[in-house]
Order: structure tokens, then C-alpha cells, then sequence
């Protein structure tokens, strides 16, 4: 870091990409208002981007002499003081941090998906280093959980995460509760508005979210999880109807990121303690406090033994929020208070003994199912008794009338039971000979 001859720090800045979320962080810091400088006494200043295609236009006006299409020269030059990585995807992100990190730069990075895989890797090249990895912007963009979690909220045993993590999902859940559109044609109008990819698997079936739940549980629980061990399911098979009768029973429902502790029960079938993590499709009641994010809005509620429960929202993703993050993290590594943090912030070397992973099918919880039978006396008593068999207690029941098909939608509210148990009995009533159609469900978290 070299001095200007004032009593101003100058911080040069290496940018690895230059889309919208490089854009957004580039256009903050050459137009904050008043000036970075003014508000914090550091300079920071963008001395190399380095972007696959030079002559492409820029949503930034910025001097074209800053660009260059070698993305080594930039982890490799000695006056970069941060490199910035917004490219994406695991490799060459991947190596051109660790090169980064051999060198002694600091990291910034909103590529969740890379430190969900390969966090361990990349944290303890860091700590060897005496460096750090900045990634406020790798979960919910503009809204500053990673920070609540790990500095705002480190005097809490962390019980609980409920979290809407991903936009894309959020509108499209969002249109069909609140327009009724179907799932296709809320994705339609997610992809038309920019919302969505083209290709948007990723985020409809809940790995983007999950990513973003295990950066969060790792800092969250103090130890460091596989992406393997969560339970990942997406919103693409959702049916309108679902939403319609879920509205009807007083439930909204969102793609929901968990994490949470359980103490050992007394039932024989239940593991001990652990953490449960799972991302899925979820009925929430309207009183819930994420009942009401809406559109392409992020929410993470989180419940500590001190604080109870602390809420933060915002807009997840797009060119400024996810900016603002960025430039949050550069300017931590500036002061030098990203290198003190990180050293501390061991979570990826601790043990893991006492905080095992729940199966998935272990869990516990409320149910919504939906049947599709024949209309003939003895259905509703038949499916009590099998669900009876399996220890699986109704709550509520919500007979529909018939289709033009002739069938009829039952519509059923569980109590708590275990996941093993209620899958066993909705595939035992599958077989029944009047029921049409598969049951659908889905969990409930009150």
C-alpha cells in the first residue's frame, strides 16, 4: 500500500471480471457520494480488471488502459493491494485466488458456489498466507448477514437459520401465490423481467440457496460443512393448486433455507443432537415474520440464546446491492480489520464431534399432503388408518369437491412426525387402489 504524500492511505484494487456485480462495485467506488476518501480517509483506487473480451461495452465509463484480458498478470502484480473476484464458477476463480493468496493479497469474492465447495482450501491458504477472503457479497448481496453472524451476533449460541436466500425463486413463488400464474409462466415472466437465467436450474432447484445456507452454518455453528450433507430440493414441480389450497389453510409458501439445532429425543427412532440443514419448498402461516418478503427480496431470520430472533432484508442480488457488499469488504481489508478478523474466524479448522449432520430422513415435522382419490365412500376413514399405522397424526383435513375428472383432492395438515415415517405412509397410500394420483407434500415450519 504506497502513500500519496497526504495523510491518505491509497488502496489499489485488482478485479477478476467485470460484469454486473464488478460494474456495480467499480461504479460505487469512482461515484460514491461524497467520495469514498471523504467518508473513510482511504483512496481506493482500481488500478487492473482483467475481462475476457476488452473491446466489449461498459456500463461504467472507466479509463480503457485499466483493462486487460491476462488474468494472471493481475493476481500477479505487485502493486495490487486486493483482488476482487467476480467471475464466477469454480475454476479459474478457484486458482487465480489461491495465486492471489500465495502472493500475500487479500481476497474479496461473491462467488458463493466456489466457497461452499472448496472453502476449506481457500481459507487455509489463506490463514498461511496472513491474508484474508472477504464474502459479504456471497450471500444476499447488498444485506449484510455474513457480518451480523459473524461479528454482530458472536456473543449468541446460534440456535436457528430460517433464510429466503435466492430472488429468482422468491418472485416466481411470489407470482404464483399472489397472481396465480402457473410455475412456467412465472418462470416466464422471472426470465423476461432479468430475474432469471436462461438456464435457470441452479436457482429453481435450490443449489444457489444452499450454497449460501452452508456459508452461513459454517459461520453460524462454528464448524465446517460438506455440501454433500445438505438436503437440497427446488420449487420446479409446485403445483398452483397446492398454493391455492395452502392460501385456504392459512399458509404462504417460500423456498426455505434451515438450519437448525435439535436436541436428542426420546422417541427410539430419532438420532441425537445435531444440526439439521435442508433447503425445500416449505408452508410458513401468514403471521410468520418471512411471510411477506416479497418479489425478488432476500430475509434471513436468525434466533440466538441472547437475542431471540434478528431479522435482516433486502434485496439479494443485482448490480449495487451485491456492489455495496464488495466494496464493504474492500474497505475492511483497507483498514486492515479483514486480516485481524480472519485470523480469529477459525471455523473451518474446528472440530466437528458434538455437531453431526441429521439424515434427512431423521428430521422432524409438520406435513401438508394432498391426495387425489376416486369419490366413493370410506376414502377419508382408509387414509386416517393408514396414516395411523405409521405414527402419523392429522391436524386438519380439507375435502375438496370432485373434478370434472371425478377426482377428488383431499387436503390433509399433520402433526409432527418423522420424515422416514410420513414418507413411508404416503407411499404405502400411494398404492391404495383408489387414490389417481401420487400425493404431494410438503413441509410445514410454524
Amino acid at each position: 500500500m504506497a502513500g500519496n504524500g497526504s495523510a491518505r492511505k491509497i488502496y489499489r484494487v485488482g478485479m477478476l471480471g467485470f460484469g454486473t456485480v464488478g460494474s456495480g462495485a467499480a461504479k460505487i467506488v469512482l461515484e460514491s457520494t461524497p467520495p469514498l476518501p471523504d467518508k473513510t480517509g482511504i483512496d481506493i483506487r482500481l488500478h487492473k480488471i482483467a475481462v475476457r473480451d476488452a473491446k466489449k461495452p461498459r456500463a461504467v465509463a472507466l479509463d480503457k488502459k485499466l483493462l486487460t484480458t491476462d488474468f494472471e498478470s493481475v493476481v500477479h502484480d505487485p502493486e495490487v493491494d486486493v483482488v476482487v473476484e467476480v467471475i464466477g464458477g469454480i475454476e479459474p476463480a478457484r486458482a487465480l485466488i489461491l495465486a492471489a493468496l500465495k502472493n500475500g493479497k487479500a481476497v474479496v469474492t461473491a462467488n458463493k458456489a466456489l466457497l461452499a465447495m472448496h472453502g476449506k482450501e481457500l481459507f487455509e491458504a489463506a490463514l498461511a498466507s496472513g491474508s484474508s477472503i472477504g464474502f459479504e457479497a456471497a450471500v444476499c448481496g447488498g444485506v449484510p448477514v455474513i457480518g451480523a453472524v459473524r461479528d454482530g451476533m458472536v456473543a449468541n449460541r446460534i440456535e436457528s437459520i430460517h433464510g429466503i436466500l435466492n430472488g429468482t425463486t422468491n418472485y416466481i413463488l411470489t407470482r404464483m401465490i399472489e397472481g396465480r400464474a402457473p410455475y412456467a409462466q412465472a418462470l416466464y415472466e422471472a426470465q423476461s423481467k432479468g430475474y432469471a437465467e436462461a438456464d435457470p436450474s441452479t436457482d429453481v432447484r435450490g443449489v444457489d440457496a444452499a450454497h449460501k445456507l452452508l456459508l452461513l452454518s459454517n459461520l453460524a455453528f462454528h464448524s465446517m460443512f460438506d455440501f454433500g450433507e445438505l438436503h437440497v430440493d427446488g420449487i420446479e414441480g409446485i403445483a398452483i393448486e397446492d398454493v391455492t389450497y395452502a392460501a385456504e389453510l392459512g399458509y404462504t409458501m417460500k423456498l426455505l433455507a434451515i438450519a437448525k439445532r435439535r436436541n436428542p429425543g426420546a422417541d427410539p427412532d430419532e438420532v441425537p443432537g445435531g444440526i439439521e440443514m435442508r433447503v425445500h419448498p416449505a408452508l410458513i402461516p401468514f403471521a410468520h415474520p418471512l411471510a411477506n418478503v416479497r418479489d425478488v427480496n432476500n430475509a434471513v431470520l436468525i434466533r440466538g440464546d441472547a437475542t431471540g430472533e434478528v431479522m435482516l432484508y433486502g434485496r439479494g442480488a443485482g448490480m449495487m446491492p451485491t456492489g455495496s457488499a464488495i466494496v464493504a469488504d474492500i474497505m475492511d481489508a483497507a483498514r486492515g480489520s479483514a486480516k485481524q478478523t480472519f485470523t480469529k474466524l477459525q471455523f473451518f479448522q474446528n472440530p466437528r464431534a458434538d455437531l453431526p449432520v441429521i439424515p434427512f430422513g431423521k428430521i422432524r415435522s409438520r406435513y401438508y399432503v394432498r391426495f387425489s382419490v376416486m369419490d366413493r365412500p370410506g376414502v377419508m376413514g382408509k387414509l386416517a388408518t393408514v396414516l395411523g399405522q405409521f405414527g402419523v397424526s392429522i391436524a386438519s383435513v380439507i375435502q375438496k369437491e370432485p373434478h370434472a375428472s371425478g377426482d377428488v383432492p383431499i387436503v390433509m395438515l399433520t402433526h409432527n412426525t418423522i420424515e422416514d415415517r410420513f414418507r413411508e405412509a404416503v407411499a404405502e397410500i400411494d398404492k391404495l387402489e383408489f387414490v389417481r394420483k401420487p400425493g404431494a407434500f410438503y413441509r410445514v415450519e410454524d
